[in-house]
């Protein structure tokens, strides 16, 4: 389990984190979210012993980071912000170079390394300079170091930076799978990471924790959970859909020409929506449910914040 109380970062006058305290067990993954200078990656170094704090203890496997940061760092696995690597190396050296310093040896190392270049599809460029591969090779290349020695914990920043929808669709499996019986931590500024791979969400901005629990807690947040969006083929008069039962307002998106009803209290409008446009023959090209924007609370929660 990882334990972090009143954790602190000052920079000078300048204070990067302010106070956070929560805790991760096994089978969580947390996906850490925050505007540029929010303090995840300040955050993400002190879990890792990379960084002091200023006050405030971090505790992983009932470990002080204080006292044992050489103890925990044997069973924690990083991607750092920017994925850095010896560029003149190819990936294949690098990969035999971190297992050396793991102290993977013999068979365990060669199995562990076939594995991981599997996992993440190295096959390819294993014996290209890294210097001269795609940022989202590179990209793979880190994964494939924070990974190689089956560590207990994963703290990753921005995982599927530079990624391809189909990579980062492969690299988010990849994390699930792991997850089973590790801890992960995830810092992101891409918000459908959180509902694709997390079970737990945290929001901080100026350094201090806003928001922790659910994906699902989080989209129920939004002023949209649980709207209607409706997109007619021909638009005809459709005031009568904001006097129905239930609903609250009524929204025209011009960008799109979508009409948005939102309910009173995240109610179940959908039957008496539906029965209205049958009943009145209205075409309708699309009808669906909205699951909450989660861009929208985030900007509100983060923009309360900077004001």
């Amino acid at each position: 389990m990882i334990s972090v109380k009143n954790l602190c970062k000052q920079f000078g006058r300048f204070t990067a984190v302010d106070n956070l305290s929560f805790e991760v067990r096994p089978g969580d993954i947390v996906g850490f979210l925050g505007p540029n200078g929010a303090g995840k990656s300040t955050t993400m170094k002190m879990l890792t012993g990379f960084l002091a704090p200023s006050s405030g203890e971090i505790r992983i496997f009932d470990l002080d980071m204080a006292q044992s940061a050489k103890q925990i760092q044997r069973s924690l696995g990083y991607l750092p912000e920017g994925a850095p690597a010896y560029g003149d190396m190819t990936p294949l050296q690098f990969l035999n170079f971190i297992a050396d310093i793991r102290g993977l040896k013999g068979q365990q190392k060669k199995q562990r390394l076939a594995d991981v270049i599997d996992m993440v599809e190295l096959h390819s460029v294993l014996n290209r300079p890294i210097d001269n591969l795609s940022k989202g090779f590179k990209r793979r290349v880190g994964l494939a170091q924070a990974i190689l020695h089956d560590p207990q914990v994963l703290i990753l920043d921005e995982p599927t930076d530079g990624l391809d929808p189909n990579q980062k669709h492969q690299v988010r499996e990849l994390i699930q799978n792991l997850s089973k019986d590790k801890i992960v931590i995830i810092s992101t500024h891409i918000l459908e990471e959180v509902t694709a791979v997390c079970n737990r969400a945290m929001i901080i901005a100026g350094g201090k924790m806003l928001f922790d629990a659910s994906p699902d807690d989080l989209q129920r947040r939004s002023r949209y959970y649980k709207a209607i969006s409706l997109h007619f083929t021909q638009m005809t008069d459709i005031s009568g859909l904001a006097e129905l039962p239930g609903v609250e307002d009524m929204e025209i998106e011009k960008h799109s020409g979508r009409v948005v009803l939102f309910p009173e209290h995240q109610q179940d409008i959908m039957p008496v929506v539906s029965a209205y446009i049958k009943d009145r023959g209205l075409q309708v090209d699309s009808l669906y449910e909205e699951q909450g924007r989660l861009d929208d609370v985030f900007r509100q929660m983060t923009a309360e914040v900077s004001e």
